[in-house]
C-alpha cells in the first residue's frame, strides 16, 4: 500500500516518530517523512514532490493556502516551539538567563552547531542573535552551519573538542540523543514559532493527512506534544 508522504519542518520529527504506530494502526498505513529546514520542506513542495499533509511554520503554512499548495480549513496547530542552547551529555551547563550570560557562553564556546542559517527558522534567528550580541564575527570560524537542527545536534553530540554548543528549537534538542537541552534562549531573543500542520491540496490520500493532523493535534497526544518541546497555543 501507498504510504502517506509528509513533508515537515526537523522540529516535528519527534512528535510524528512517536505516533507512527498510532497512525498505522488506524490507517494501515506508514509515514514517509522528509524532515529538513522549513525553507527546504517548502521549497520541496513547490516543486512538486509527493505530498499529502505538510508541517512548517504558521506563516508558511498561510502563505502555501493563500498560493493554493495547501487546503483552505485543514490547517491546525501543533504547538509553540522556542530555541534553545545545548550542550553535550554529561557537560556542565552554562548560566542563560541574560543577553550577557548567553554572549559570555557562547565567546567561551569552541564551536557552535547549529542549522542552515537562510532556510532553517533557527539557523536565521540564530545568526540574528548573533549579529545582536555583536560577537558573529569574532565567533567567525568557530561557526559550524548545518542543513537542519537535527543534523547540527547529531555533529554537536559526537564533537571531539571540548567546549562545543549548540543552538536550535528545543523541540529537535529533546529527541536528539547525546545532546542536552541548556534552557531557552533568554526572554530578549526569545524565538517562539507556532507549528501548523495541514493537508496538501494535491494529496492523494487527503483523509489519512487528515487523520494524521486529527492524531498529532488530539488530546491524547497532548503529553507527548509537550514532553516534545511544543507549547499549546489556542487555535
Amino acid at each position: 500500500m501507498t504510504p502517506l508522504h509528509l513533508l515537515s519542518g526537523g522540529a516535528a520529527k519527534g512528535l510524528v516518530s512517536a505516533l507512527q504506530a498510532r497512525f498505522l494502526g488506524k490507517t494501515g498505513l506508514a509515514i514517509e517523512g522528509s524532515f529538513n529546514a522549513v525553507g527546504m520542506m517548502r521549497d520541496q513542495l513547490l516543486a512538486g514532490a509527493p505530498c499529502d499533509a505538510v508541517i512548517l511554520t504558521d506563516a508558511l503554512i498561510t502563505q502555501l493556502t493563500e498560493s493554493g499548495h495547501v487546503k483552505p480549513g485543514s490547517a491546525w496547530p501543533l504547538g509553540i516551539v522556542k530555541t534553545g542552547i545545548a550542550v553535550k551529555d554529561g557537560v556542565a551547563t552554562p548560566l542563560l538567563e541574560s543577553a550577557t550570560q548567553l554572549r559570555q557562553a557562547l565567546l567561551a564556546a569552541s564551536t557552535v552547531y547549529f542549522p542552515d542559517p537562510v532556510k532553517a527558522t533557527a539557523g536565521i534567528h540564530f545568526m540574528n542573535v548573533l549579529k545582536q550580541l555583536g560577537i558573529e564575527a569574532e565567533l567567525g570560524d568557530r561557526l559550524r552551519p548545518y542543513p537542519n537542527g537535527a543534523a547540527a545536534m547529531q555533529a554537536l553530540s559526537q564533537a571531539g573538542e571540548p567546549g562545543a554548543i549548540g543552538c536550535t528549537q528545543v523541540t529537535e534538542i529533546i529527541f536528539a540523543p547525546g545532546v542536552q537541552l541548556v534552557a531557552a534562549l533568554p526572554k530578549e531573543f526569545e524565538l517562539a514559532t507556532v507549528y501548523t500542520a495541514a493537508v496538501c491540496s494535491r494529496a492523494t490520500q487527503p483523509q489519512a493527512a487528515a487523520t494524521l493532523i486529527e492524531l498529532l493535534t488530539s488530546e491524547e497526544a497532548a503529553s507527548l506534544r509537550s514532553a516534545g518541546g511544543f507549547e499549546p497555543t489556542a487555535h
